[in-house]
């Protein structure tokens, strides 16, 4: 019993002599940690009187003025534990990119920054995609209708794929707004950092807005050295222009034709000096300087004619561009300006001493605004004729898209960032941006350029051709490329290729006319195309498809209107001419000392074609 009573006062001594061990070293780890931590020497504040201990250790970021940290802080853009002044702790649940539209409902849509814009940008067309994807599962079999209901997000999320979604997820899935910036490794930074939600338009570099530097010194893989102190982006409501173009320099690619760039053929041409072409894109796609937009010229960046809600849209989900578009060239250049389709004022068109003038939303520079020239752009015949039909001299035309999928390998998904089965390998016939085409949308006279000429080869794992077809569609497109000084009459009137028939040679042979294509179309393994340029035939029968129901080309009536024209304007050029005054399809050339065989043209004697006609 005493040995017990003994062992057990030993064991209660040992208990309290490892209590007082326990809390001795609790008490010196305290010590040793606050000694080893860089305890800040305040409580940093910002002038709201919020606590963002973030402050102090990022005292040295240099912010926008509406989003200083002085001001807000760190975290209610970057999220994390603010009150914490250990790293692990105050980054614990931080986000890089607060435009992200993963998270923008915890950043920049919360109550008292901008509520109502996540719901906007994420119904945009540039964050859906749903004209893109719409009109690729329609024109390739897959949809009834190109007025798809599907969305990036919803590929994101649920994985859904198909041969022509597969060709989206990995060939065109990078220029949308839920892309996230800098996750692609390996590609040209300029391209890399583009997407991101918000910062997709709102984000710039300090020191990197140089449009120039942005499209000519980014040709190589851009690697970050890891002593190099990154520079805190900062954001503006100011987008210049170098932003739209990190997308908008594909497929249409009106970013770079607004800038006086066509991209043109891979093989370095002009050589210089026994080399290839200095001129190169990011991705070492050469290029060619041709006219520039004149609103470029005149210095405009692309927010300077966008509204806001076209661009981040209003909170429905549209189809097509078209439907979401609001700017129009009327709405500057009408009698009546200001309003736009949607009927909405423009903000920044006003009246000073009495002259129209326009005032850019980045550098406020105000431009004069001309009204439409009368006699010319109110011409009786032209009632039809949009702006873009005429001041638009060029226009980027990709003709021929070979598209191979390959099972046996594996290509890079844009969307779920994971290597998946089949390989994209595309090529392209040959590129243009000569004498743009015109076609009829709804009733109005249009340039249109080839959309997507598809020439699809499936092949299995074994290389086998399983599957192939080819969808061509001529698509309607604003060039981006206007000119203070419209197209010269027989640039429509006496072209072939711009009445939508194609380079060749108009002939009347045993008294039919007939039209001689150049192109011929090439022979695939789903049979011979028809020539890539080549959107009627004579007879007004379209020989591709359009990218809009309510689109078409001329028929067979106004290609004979068009080009019997062709045969007066190379010598009646002026719009006040007395040619012009009554003329009709019966009209005769009534030069004196002309024989009969003279006053003969190729659509017939005297004229060929009826009145009624």
């Amino acid at each position: 019993m005493k040995i017990f009573r003994k062992c057990r006062f030993s064991f209660r001594a040992l208990l309290k002599y490892l209590v007082y061990l326990g809390l001795a070293g609790g008490a010196f780890w305290l010590v040793f940690s606050e000694y080893r931590m860089d305890r800040p020497e305040k409580l940093f504040t910002t002038s709201s009187g919020r606590v963002d201990m973030c402050l102090s250790c990022h005292k040295d970021e240099k912010l926008d003025p509406a989003h200083d940290a002085a001001v807000i802080g760190c975290s209610p853009c970057h999220l994390g534990n603010s009150l914490s002044i250990k790293k692990e702790e105050a980054h614990l649940g931080m986000v890089l990119n607060p435009g992200d539209l993963r998270h923008v409902e915890k950043t920049c849509s919360v109550e008292g920054c901008h509520p109502t814009d996540a719901h906007k940008v994420k119904n945009s067309l540039m964050a859906t995609n749903r004209g893109i994807i719409g009109t690729l599962l329609y024109y390739w079999g897959e949809s009834e209708t190109q007025n798809s209901e599907l969305t990036v997000e919803e590929l994101i999320e649920t994985g859904k794929n198909s041969l022509a979604l597969d060709y989206f997820r990995k060939l065109c899935g990078t220029c949308h707004l839920w892309k996230q910036k800098n996750d692609l490794p390996g590609i040209p930074q300029f391209f890399n950092e583009k997407g991101g939600g918000c910062t997709a338009c709102h984000y710039f570099v300090p020191g990197k807005t140089d449009m120039a530097a942005n499209l000519t010194a980014d040709n190589e893989t851009a690697v970050v050295e890891k002593e190099q102190k990154k520079i805190h982006p900062l954001i503006t409501k100011a987008v210049a222009s170098v932003n739209c173009i990190r997308c908008h320099n594909r497929s249409g690619r009106i970013g770079l034709s607004y800038l006086g760039i066509f991209e043109s053929e891979g093989y370095g041409t002009p050589y210089e000096a026994g080399g290839l072409n200095h001129r190169q894109l990011p991705g070492a796609r050469f290029y060619q300087e041709v006219p520039a937009d004149v609103h470029h010229q005149k210095g405009m960046e692309c927010i300077d004619c966008h509204t806001r809600d076209e661009i981040m849209g209003d909170g429905t989900s549209y189809a097509h561009y078209e439907e979401q578009l609001e700017i129009s060239c009327e709405v500057c250049h009408s009698p009546d300006p200001g309003v736009t389709r949607k009927n909405k004022q423009l903000t920044n068109l006003f009246k000073e001493d009495g002259k129209l003038v326009l005032m850019g939303k980045v550098d406020q520079k105000e431009h004069p605004v001309k009204t439409a020239k009368q006699g010319v752009c109110d011409f009786a015949a032209h009632k039809r004729v949009s702006c873009e039909a005429c001041h638009s001299t060029w226009v980027a035309q990709c003709y021929g898209c070979h598209a191979k999928r390959d099972a046996s390998g594996k290509h890079l998904d844009k969307l779920s960032l994971k290597e998946t089965a089949g390989l994209w390998e595309e090529g392209r016939s040959y590129i243009r941006y000569e004498q743009p085409m015109l076609a009829v949308w709804k009733d109005d006279i249009v340039v249109v350029t080839p959309g997507c000429q598809d020439i699809v080869t499936v092949v299995d794992e074994k290389g086998n051709i399983q599957k192939s077809f080819d969808r061509f569609t001529m698509a309607a497109i604003n060039p981006h490329t206007t000119q203070a000084k419209g197209r010269e009459c027989a640039d429509c009137h006496a072209s072939t290729k711009t009445a939508g028939l194609g380079e060749g040679t108009l002939v009347r042979r045993d008294g039919e006319l007939t039209f001689q294509s150049i192109d011929q179309g090439v022979h695939t393994s789903a049979g011979t195309t028809v020539p890539f340029d080549a959107y009627v035939n004579l007879a007004g029968e379209p020989l591709q498809q359009s990218s809009r129901p309510d689109l078409r080309p001329f028929n067979g009536k106004e290609l004979r209107a068009i080009l019997r024209v062709g045969q007066c304007v190379r010598c009646h050029t002026q719009y006040d001419d007395k040619a012009w005054l009554g003329y009709t399809a019966a009209t005769v050339c009534t030069r004196e000392g002309q024989s009969v065989e003279e006053k003969e043209d190729i659509f017939g004697k005297q004229g060929g074609l009826s009145s009624e006609e």
